[in-house]
């Protein structure tokens, strides 16, 4: 479990190709704390450290991953947010967060509002029923506040700090992210499918 608060952005050094993707991932984290099994999330898709290195970790990528991420985009340079897997005790700062990525949202609009951004997004439209104003989101495993919702399109506003301390200061229109929906709204929906 994670919190979508960003503790890192870490950076591709490496992609290899071969049955599924591996991807080197260079960090500031301590990786002699990092056990190998562990999970950290990676532009919000959990992955399992396969291989550690003094200043990165290597994950492995399956096709099911890729076709529901927009991790198959990854090239060497890109940047991507990082969370350490929650501890017992560990402050609560975001909201519940599995790392399971439900899809993939495309950024269609971005205006300045004081010092502040407002992005607008496209969900998929079998996504877009789960969100709702005032309710939580990950986006490339950053816990954000929804706004607004307007069919299959919803806001969000990022303050300056969150652009400083996530990937979120380079994301532009036509960008696609990571999009988990929040937990209790994917099961409030299915108890009511069952009523």
């Amino acid at each position: 479990m994670f919190t979508g608060i960003i503790t890192d952005i870490g950076s591709i050094r490496d992609i290899r190709q071969a049955g599924d993707m591996t991807a080197r991932i260079a960090t500031a984290y301590d990786t002699a704390r990092i056990d190998i099994g562990a999970s950290i999330a990676s532009d919000g898709v959990c992955l399992t450290v396969t291989a550690l290195g003094e200043d990165w970790y290597e994950v492995q990528i399956s096709a099911e991953t890729l076709s529901k991420t927009n991790l198959g985009a990854w090239t060497p340079g890109r940047r991507v947010n990082l969370e350490r897997a929650l501890r017992v005790g560990d402050e609560l700062g975001g909201h519940i967060v599995s790392g399971h990525v439900d899809g993939v949202a495309e950024v269609v609009a971005m205006t300045r509002e004081g010092d502040s951004t407002r992005v607008t997004l496209r969900a998929p439209k079998a996504l877009s029923r789960f969100v709702a104003p005032k309710g939580s989101v990950a986006l490339n495993g950053t816990s954000l506040t929804v706004n607004e919702v307007d069919g299959d399109t919803f806001g969000i506003n990022l303050i300056p700090h969150t652009q400083e301390v996530t990937t979120w200061g380079e994301v532009k229109p036509g960008d696609r992210v990571n999009i988990e929906i929040d937990t209790l709204a994917r099961y409030v929906a299915r108890l009511a499918e069952t009523v």
